[in-house]
């Protein structure tokens, strides 16, 4: 009996010390397949919309963009009462920080419009970790993005022009 138990217990660490192996970021699994975070985080990036905004291209071709194109930022402002956004390039923007800064940014993220920052601010630690995995993963590419312009400066085209509210 002691002796079955000592082999089960033994075989709980070498399992645990597995596991923890196989889903270390960046680590491949046995199978030779990439951190499973990282197609979590696709996902995420996926059904959240980030393409929508962040990848040029991506709403008008119905999503087909190359995924080598995605998060790069665009140059088409949101324009409205708050000034002119542009969507930031979320892959050179992830060079800059660590993922535990990633995740802390994110809980605060202060964005304008259209940005759902509401949105990321609710989102799980876990959530925000594969999204950053995904991310940096796919490596550095493409320009920054055009700076913000206050509400009395009128940018570049191409923009979205949003209408003022009724108060």
């Amino acid at each position: 009996m002691v002796k079955a138990m000592q082999r089960s217990l033994a075989a709980a660490a070498v399992l645990g010390a597995l596991g923890a192996t196989l889903y270390a970021p960046g680590a491949a699994t046995a199978a030779g397949k990439a951190d499973p975070m990282i197609a979590g985080g696709k996902y995420l990036v996926t059904i959240a919309g980030c393409n929508d905004c962040h990848t040029p291209g991506y709403a008008e071709s119905e999503g087909k963009t190359p995924e080598k194109d995605w998060l790069t930022g665009d140059i088409l402002g949101w324009r409205g009462p708050w000034g002119t956004t542009y969507p930031v390039n979320l892959r050179l923007y992830m060079q800059r920080m660590t993922e535990a800064q990633w995740v802390k940014a994110a809980h605060a993220l202060k964005a304008r419009p259209p940005m759902p920052a509401v949105n990321v601010r609710a989102m799980k630690d876990q959530d925000l970790k594969a999204i950053y995995r995904y991310i940096k993963h796919l490596g550095p590419a493409g320009n920054e993005a055009p700076i913000y312009l206050p509400p009395d400066k009128t940018p570049n085209p191409p923009f979205v022009q949003f209408p003022r509210l009724p108060k």
